[in-house]
């Protein structure tokens, strides 16, 4: 056959591939792995599958390509067929994708080939030939029309359009043929018309559509359809049509074409909904909505043009003489009118809204709000909302003037009336759309909110109050409400229009977060929303739950306080215990706004849900929120002791540090007071000066044995100064407290006698020379410790008193408290001296004070001068001063 030399020569189109074939127990069988490629057949035109052997060539598989359907693609590597020559299923298991998509391509082709062929055959052509013009329509003709359309191949279709458009009687002779066929009953006749009809439609051709639905036409074109024959009975459509069907006019149209297009419309949607509904294709079905479409383009942009039809028109809307009938029919007309206006442009769909708002289209919505016929009211809120999805600012504009306010009332009184058909969720969407601050702008969107905040709030909630048990009200509004007003609500209000109330607030919470304040919480709507937790419906209790989400998702403080301050979360843990263990929305809206509070660390809610409703919450541990807010909890109260710990210590610290200030304060008063004292006392040059006082506090202890030439400093020139008197001694003012103080100290203290030891002449001298020098150094360090002067005050001087030694460790308990007392009184009044004075006066006071002290407390000076040990003469300079 030829095979090896052409599966060589086609060795680059072929593919590697495994043949299996079925046995008879339904298993596959491998038949072998070799190469698979298209070729035609020997002595043939047809082509064929070959499956070469891949060792030794040999043919594992020779397949005549079908043009039946027969071919099968499985999992982009296989390809199946049922072999009708051998009656036995076979299957190519390719080894790349790419390899099974080329031979499928391959097959696709030759079948298609095979069908244009099958086309071109003689026997087609021996009848096409006698049909080049379409044959006369007669009864007679009428199986060779037949085979014409339905047996015409997709090259054809093209052909057998031009040859239908080109003879311009062949609809009128044909629906000739069908009345005739109809009169005498010929039930063949009518269920070949059917056919050749619906095959004409199946063209898909739009000049054929103009032509079958023209207005000559297309009833008889409907009852030809009547005659289906996989149908048992015969259908009436043209009755129906006739009958049934009634064109009102709200107002006469004189325009002859739109009302064409309008009755056109309407039989084209009743043929491709009704009577072809199950044979439409969807390219068929497509092409019938554009001409539906083009037709409402084409009467909606004809009567907008006409001014004086608009102008009719709403002029007998307003008339009171209109008969509410006709009024009714208008509404009707105006709301499918503005309908119809989407198949517009968008800048025409603008043009023509804005000129319904010119006429005053919002006010004749008013007026139908307010009827009683809900077909009505449902037609005005349409209009409404086809105004919003065009563009709300139409609406926003209106509302905000003083008549449009009577519509946003009549809106929210829409939202809480039962019309029934859930129209309460269309007055919903209207508000919303109203209220919606992102495309709200300027004084537009302050008056909006403001009027509704400030007259419809109010109802809205109070359809809730009154929905609820009257205990509850009461307790949550503080006053009684009406029983024929509540018996109302609780007869009417529909569970669902409480629902949308609660959404509405919502949205108003997350639009309106500045209006909480000033009008959620002085009305107390929060407490009044928590009253739908003792409805018996779940979805309303979640409702309420999850209005409180939302609150809390503002994150504020304010309104976190007011939560706890007010207890507001009991009605909703009292509603998720009362649900117990069942596993419903509510259980997950309750356990979502635990979860919230958790992850965003709401302390303050925690500490107060698990303080107050742990006791009840403990049950449902076993939930994974529950514990993991009380892990949360814990973990806060953990790091609530850690900070306290480190803020005590901090303070612990800083006391510490101004304690050691204050001695090295201490120090200064004590040594200053000491040196004045030797000063104005010692008479005799010899006495040794008394025992300086480190920064530490400590007392330095030195031998009395080592020598010691002058006072606290040496100065090379003493003459100098030797004229110098100090000023007048003035008695310092010591409080009350103080005086007690110093008379209990020196109660406690014993006062040696014979040791007590005269100062030297020379040292007083000295002290006394250089008492002006002394002056200058200690005004400079009393700037820095200005605090510790009171302007116009003298202050208690803390003295050191009893034995003490380098290391410290010879203290007194007793003048330890003695001197925290002091430390205590200083520091309260350095807090009224900072209050009471500048930086320059304090300055002044405090070098004045000062000055006072050194001259001032001879007395006290004396008392210290007896009980510290003198400094050595022989002691160096460096180590007074190094102490000070």
């Amino acid at each position: 056959m030829g095979a090896p030399e052409k599966s060589q020569t086609n060795a680059s189109s072929m593919q590697r591939v495994k043949v299996y074939r079925l046995n008879d127990v339904g298993k596959w069988d491998d038949q072998g792995t070799g190469h698979v490629t298209v070729d035609f057949l020997e002595r043939s035109d047809e082509l064929g599958l070959f499956v070469y052997d891949e060792e030794d060539n040999e043919t594992i598989l020779l397949h005549r390509i079908s043009p039946d359907d027969i071919y099968r693609k499985q999992e982009d590597t296989i390809i199946s067929w049922r072999d009708p020559e051998y009656a036995t299923e076979l299957a190519l298991s390719f080894q790349e994708p790419g390899g099974c998509s080329y031979i499928w391509d391959h097959i696709c082709n030759v079948q298609r080939n095979m069908q244009f062929n099958t086309l071109n055959s003689e026997a087609f052509h021996s009848v096409n030939s006698e049909l080049r013009e379409l044959p006369a329509v007669e009864l007679s003709t009428l199986p060779l029309i037949l085979k014409t359309v339905v047996e015409s191949g997709i090259a054809d279709q093209l052909r057998l359009t031009e040859l239908i458009l080109s003879d311009k009687d062949f609809f009128r002779k044909l629906i000739e043929v069908f009345r005739v066929c109809e009169d005498l009953e010929n039930m063949d006749g009518l269920h070949m018309i059917f056919k050749i009809i619906k095959g004409i439609i199946l063209l898909n051709s739009t000049q054929i559509f103009e032509r079958i639905f023209n207005d000559e036409f297309i009833m008889d074109i409907i009852g030809a359809l009547e005659y289906d024959p996989e149908v048992p009975h015969v259908q009436h459509h043209r009755k129906f049509l006739k009958e049934h069907v009634i064109f009102k006019e709200a107002i006469p149209i004189k325009n002859t074409v739109v009302l064409s297009k309008i009755h056109q419309t309407y039989r084209v949607g009743f043929l491709k909904d009704v009577v072809l509904a199950r044979v439409l294709d969807e390219a068929t079905t497509a092409s019938l909505n554009s001409i539906i479409h083009a037709n409402n383009a084409v009467v909606v942009s004809l009567l907008k043009d006409d001014s004086t039809f608009i102008q009719e028109l709403f002029a007998r809307l307003k008339s009171p003489t209109t008969s509410p009938e006709s009024k009714k029919n208008m509404v009707h007309f105006l709301h499918e009118l503005c309908s119809l206006s989407k198949s517009l442009q968008m800048a025409q769909q603008l043009r023509f809204f804005r000129d319904l708002m010119n006429e005053g289209v919002f006010d004749i919505i008013t007026d139908i709000l307010q009827s009683q016929d809900k077909k009505l009211v449902l037609s005005g809120t349409d209009i409404l909302i086809l105004f919003l999805n065009q563009d709300p600012n139409f609406l926003r504009s209106y509302v905000v003037r003083q008549e449009g306010i009577t519509l946003l009332g009549l809106l929210v009184r829409g939202m809480i009336t039962d019309f029934g058909d859930d129209m309460h969720c269309q007055f919903h969407e209207i508000l919303r759309s109203l209220l919606d601050s992102c495309s709200l702008s300027g004084a537009q969107r302050d008056t909006i909110i403001d009027i509704f905040y400030e007259k419809h709030l109010g109802q809205l909630i109070e359809v809730i109050t009154t929905s609820c048990c009257s205990e509850k009200v009461a307790h949550a509004s503080g006053k009684t409400v009406d029983p024929c007003q509540r018996a109302k609500y609780l007869s009417g209000t529909k569970p669902e229009i409480l629902s949308n109330i609660c959404e509405l607030l919502c949205f108003c919470v997350l639009h309106h977060p500045y209006r909480i304040k000033c009008n959620f919480l002085l009305n107390k709507v929060i407490e009044k929303i928590l009253l739908l937790t003792h409805r018996r419906e779940k979805y309303l209790v979640a409702a309420a739950v999850r209005f409180v989400r939302t609150i809390l998702s503002r994150h504020d403080e304010h309104l976190i306080n007011y939560f706890v301050r007010n207890d507001l979360l009991k009605p909703i843990v009292d509603a998720f215990v009362a649900n117990g263990n069942r596993y419903n929305l509510l259980n997950s809206a309750v356990l979502e706004l635990f979860e919230y509070i958790r992850k965003e660390n709401l302390k303050l809610l925690m500490k107060y849900i698990v303080d107050s409703f742990w006791n009840r919450l403990e049950k449902f541990e076993y939930l994974v929120s529950i514990q993991s807010l009380k892990v949360k909890y814990e973990q806060c109260l953990d790091n609530e002791g850690t900070k306290g710990t480190v803020i005590m210590n901090d303070l612990r610290r800083r006391l510490d540090e101004r304690a050691l200030e204050k001695e090295e304060e201490d120090y200064f008063n004590d040594s200053d007071e000491e040196d004045t004292t030797s000063a104005s006392i010692s008479h005799n040059p010899k006495v040794q000066q008394p025992q300086p006082v480190l920064s530490n506090g400590i007392a330095a202890s030195y031998s009395q044995s080592s020598p010691r030439s002058g006072g606290l400093v040496d100065y090379d020139d003493d003459e100098d100064d030797e004229d110098y008197k100090p000023p007048p001694k003035k008695k310092p003012e010591v409080s009350e407290e103080d005086e007690g103080a110093m008379e209990a100290f020196r109660l406690k203290r014993k006062l040696p006698s014979k040791d007590k030891q005269e100062p030297e002449p020379g040292q007083k001298q000295k002290l006394s020379k250089s008492s002006k020098s002394k002056d200058s150094v200690f005004a400079a360090l009393c700037s820095t410790l200005s605090q510790a002067v009171l302007p116009g005050k003298k202050p208690a001087i803390s003295i050191h008193t009893g034995p003490w030694t380098i290391g410290g460790k010879m203290s007194s308990n007793e003048d330890n408290q003695e001197k925290e007392l002091d430390v205590s009184r200083n520091c309260c009044e350095n807090s009224n001296a900072i209050a009471e004075a500048n930086h320059v006066e304090k300055e002044t006071a405090a070098y004045r004070n000062f000055s006072d002290g050194l001259h001032g407390t001879s007395d006290n000076g004396q008392l210290g001068s007896e009980e510290h040990t003198l400094v050595s003469p022989k002691s160096s300079p460096e180590m007074t001063v190094n102490g000070t």
